[in-house]
């Protein structure tokens, strides 16, 4: 502890102890009509240094003068208060039972007790006052706009206002709230809605606008980056809701927009309850634990208190960044990590009689549909077989809850990707039919920033100076960003009834020339697009539900069910799945495809009959 840190403590110290002694001298003065006796202002004096020394010692035994707390801070003060009332409770107590015998009134304590208070709360509030009108953000600082008058707005105007370093001052406040047009954050107006940012930057001579609404979809996220563009301002943002909860970041924690939170910021209400029921305690293994989805879905059940968190992949470098963000450590020498390949079925086997898993997440797969459509077999070998071996050792040991990662490419199927998880979809389903247990899959769009994804992609392709390649104009996507996605494929995972689908809602679908066209304003350089055709076996707009499947939402206003119909594995043929991949239609994003093109695991004599 340095010498200043020391006097700081010690001047608060004497600081609480004068109180302590103008508050009984108030007193006693007030009761008397300010001429108390000799004998009585002696008495006084004794009490007061009495008051003072047990302030001291009470205030150590508080942590008030170690450091504690922040002096003059709301947590300070709310525990000064209570440590004073005590202490006055205790000095009542006694000089009612002894302050006749020394002059003394007895009620001296009770009258000293508010100007105690309103003394010590006093010198705190005048000495944050103090420090925040000299601890400003500098000249530099970039006035700023802030979006949001609410928890969170109200936090980040206080530490920026506060902040010597801040690259922002805030200079007014922006909220579509009628109630709070009035509204004043430590000095920061309420000017106007958000419908008016242009008008306010004008007004107030800002530069940048700080959206600080931890729930803001992507949406609304477009619609105030395109009016602050319009009125010439940059645009930050406040981490999400769920990162400021979790404790990981903090309100100030500005970063500039990026291109991920304006196709895929959508806010999950899970309930944490639900998932901690049948993950907490349990052993819990997850496959592809080294891919994108899989290394975040695994950081995620870390959080849950699994028992035992088993993480399989066959990428030993995915493994290790798998560990190192659940463990932190990237080691590889412990148990949690597993090398092997779902395509090795007595391995598989071997693996979960030892370890004896009771949650699986099944995300191992294949996903680049132009190659898969080159190699269908590889499609064959890991979707389909890897899918029905991963099945087949979970049965074996009993597990209880089957957690199958599909995608939206298995509604509708047009392509070798599609249909081989769309077959995954279905062995899931029938590997509940013969357990009964909770094995059920989860389908969604493309995830935002997963490895060899179109935004990384693009990005490559800005930096080296273009052109950016997009297949057609018009062709749309859906989006997610990993943390969400697997957010709610563990929510899925315990309201999931055997044998179903669970669709995760996806937002409105993104068009990504447009996509391409913001990342190249975002970059301020001048990119050419260009349009290369869709692929073999893509669509020009996915959907999420098949032609011939039922939603409901019984449990989740996020997530849609609907039901599989179950293959089982003798069903399966390698010949009918290569005639059936020759045969499929290719590029029709309207076809409506009969019931064994859905199921291409047909067998070679059902295909020639």
């Amino acid at each position: 502890m340095s010498i200043a840190q020391r006097r700081r403590r010690f001047a608060a110290a004497v600081v609480d102890s004068l109180a302590w002694v103008v508050g009984v001298f108030a007193a006693v003065a007030l009761r008397f009509e300010y001429q108390p006796t000799l004998a009585g202002w002696t008495a006084t004096l004794v009490l007061a240094v009495v008051a003072a020394g047990v302030q001291v010692i009470v205030g150590y035994f508080f942590g008030f003068y170690r450091g504690r707390y922040t002096y003059g801070s709301f947590e300070e003060v709310r525990m000064l208060g209570l440590a004073v009332l005590l202490q006055a409770a205790v000095l009542s107590v006694l000089t009612m039972a002894f302050g006749s015998f020394v002059g003394v009134p007895r009620g001296t304590v009770i009258l000293a007790f508010p100007f105690v208070l309103l003394m010590m709360f006093g010198v705190r509030y005048l000495a944050r006052l103090m420090l925040e009108r000299t601890r400003k953000p500098g000249e530099q600082a970039k006035p700023a706009l802030i979006v949001g008058a609410g928890y969170l707005g109200s936090t980040l105007v206080h530490n920026l206002i506060t902040d010597p370093t801040s690259p922002f001052r805030p200079v007014g406040i922006l909220d579509d709230d009628p109630a709070k047009k009035n509204l004043r954050l430590r000095g920061v107006p309420v000017i106007g809605r958000t419908k008016k940012i242009a008008e306010a930057a004008e007004k107030t001579g800002a530069k940048a606008l700080i959206i600080a609404i931890g729930q803001a979809d992507s949406t609304l996220l477009r619609r105030l980056t395109d009016e602050a563009a319009k009125a010439g301002l940059t645009v930050s943002v406040t981490p999400t809701l769920s990162s400021l909860l979790s404790g990981e970041q903090s309100a100030a924690d500005l970063r500039d927009i990026s291109i991920e939170d304006l196709i895929g910021r959508h806010p999950v209400d899970t309930n944490v309850e639900l998932i901690a029921g049948y993950v907490t305690g349990r052993r819990v293994l997850v496959t592809g634990a080294g891919g994108s989805i899989g290394s975040e879905l695994c950081r995620q059940l870390a959080k849950y208190g699994p028992s035992e968190l088993i993480m399989l992949d066959r990428d030993e470098t995915g493994l290790q960044i798998a560990q190192l963000g659940t463990t932190g450590h990237g080691l590889l020498d412990s148990r949690e990590v597993v090398l092997a390949d779902i395509r090795e079925s007595a391995t598989l086997g071997q693996i979960f009689a030892d370890r004896q898993p009771e949650v699986v997440f099944h995300a191992a797969a294949l996903k680049h549909l132009p190659m898969l459509e080159q190699y269908p077999d590889e499609a064959w070998k890991t979707n389909v077989l890897g899918t029905l071996n991963v099945l087949q050792a979970a049965r074996k040991v009993g597990v209880d809850t089957f957690v199958n990662i599909s995608t939206d490419k298995a509604a509708n199927p047009t392509s070798v990707l599609g249909h081989s998880k769309r077959v995954a979809e279905k062995l899931t389903a029938w590997a509940a039919e013969e357990t009964g247990m909770r094995y059920l899959s989860v389908r969604f769009g493309n995830v935002i920033g997963s490895r060899g994804s179109m935004l990384p992609t693009f990005r490559s392709l800005i930096e080296s100076g273009g052109p950016l390649t997009v297949t057609h104009p018009d062709v749309t996507r859906y989006f997610m960003t990993i943390p969400e996605a697997c957010q709610l494929v563990i929510q899925a995972g315990g309201i999931g009834r055997p044998g179903e689908v669970l669709i995760l809602d996806m937002g409105e679908p993104v068009s990504i020339l447009e996509v391409a066209k913001r990342m190249i304003a975002m970059s301020g350089k001048s990119i050419e697009i260009v349009f290369t055709g869709l692929r073999h076996g893509e669509k020009l707009h996915e959907v999420l539900v098949g032609s011939r499947e039922d939603l409901e939402r019984p449990f989740h206003p996020k997530v849609s069910h609907t039901r599989a119909d179950a293959i089982s594995p003798e069903r399966l043929d390698k010949a009918g799945w290569e005639a059936r991949m020759q045969a499929v239609p290719r590029n029709n994003d309207t076809v409506v495809l009969d019931r064994s093109s859905i199921d291409p695991m047909t067998t070679a004599r059902q295909q020639s009959s």
